[in-house]
């Protein structure tokens, strides 16, 4: 993402409006998986499910045969627990400190992915005026700050899923061919921002294809060419 930021303009300028100099982007959890009050081993087991997910994360329901519906951290428990919903998409850490557990038992381990939705910025007004060390200095932190989390959000992730199992929860892998059929089935939201963005006067294409270039370059697993498909 900080390459991206260094190609692409607009993502320094977006923050710029706001009086903000970027330092670095991060991702603060490992992986949103599916947590249910029943079993759920394959992708068939959720037609028909009232799935509870965050803001954009119902997107991923789409093209499934599932009811998606709105929610956040503070309401999966008792949606579960009063049958509004039948499951909900979260990451591990937070299942185990919300102890949904208590209500959804079933973890299916869809690694479905996650985002980096933080960033580190700093007042441009008083950037300005820091010497250039300081500013290397800061901008060295923030780096060191980002990789930082990172391993925790791993670390955190590997001791919750561990700690869900010890609280009575059941792990499923999801299969390799049911998390294709997922991605597949799902409209192309890559697709659909970029052209948001065209729509806005910003290189939506371009940026989107540069991320996949360096997705497929670092040989990351790739499920679906959002860039071709």
């Amino acid at each position: 993402m900080d390459s991206l930021a260094e190609r692409f303009p607009e993502y320094k300028a977006a923050w710029k409006k706001y009086n903000q100099v970027y330092l670095t982007n991060l991702a603060v959890l490992d992986s949103y998986q599916m947590f249910s009050k029943s079993p759920v081993a394959s992708l068939a087991d959720l037609k028909g499910k009232k799935v509870n997910g965050a803001g954009m994360n119902l997107r991923y329901l789409q093209g499934m045969g599932v009811a998606g519906v709105g929610g956040s951290l503070v309401t999966y428990y008792n949606n579960l627990k009063t049958g509004v919903v039948d499951a909900a998409m979260v990451w591990a850490e937070a299942a185990v400190t919300f102890k949904l557990h208590e209500v959804a038992p079933h973890m299916l381990r869809a690694n479905i992915g996650t985002v980096n939705s933080k960033a580190i910025t700093m007042n441009a007004k008083s950037w300005a005026k820091l010497p250039q060390e300081v500013q290397e200095a800061i901008a060295g932190g923030a780096i060191a700050y980002r990789d930082h989390v990172a391993a925790q959000a791993i670390a955190k992730a590997g001791k919750s899923y561990t700690g869900y199992a010890a609280k009575g929860g059941t792990i499923v892998k999801m299969s390799t061919a049911d998390r294709k059929s997922w991605a597949s089935a799902m409209p192309n939201v890559a697709k659909d921002w970029a052209a948001s963005l065209e729509k806005k006067g910003m290189p939506g294409k371009a940026i989107l294809g540069a991320y996949m270039d360096a997705m497929r370059a670092s040989g990351q697993p790739i499920l679906r060419q959002w860039d071709k498909e």
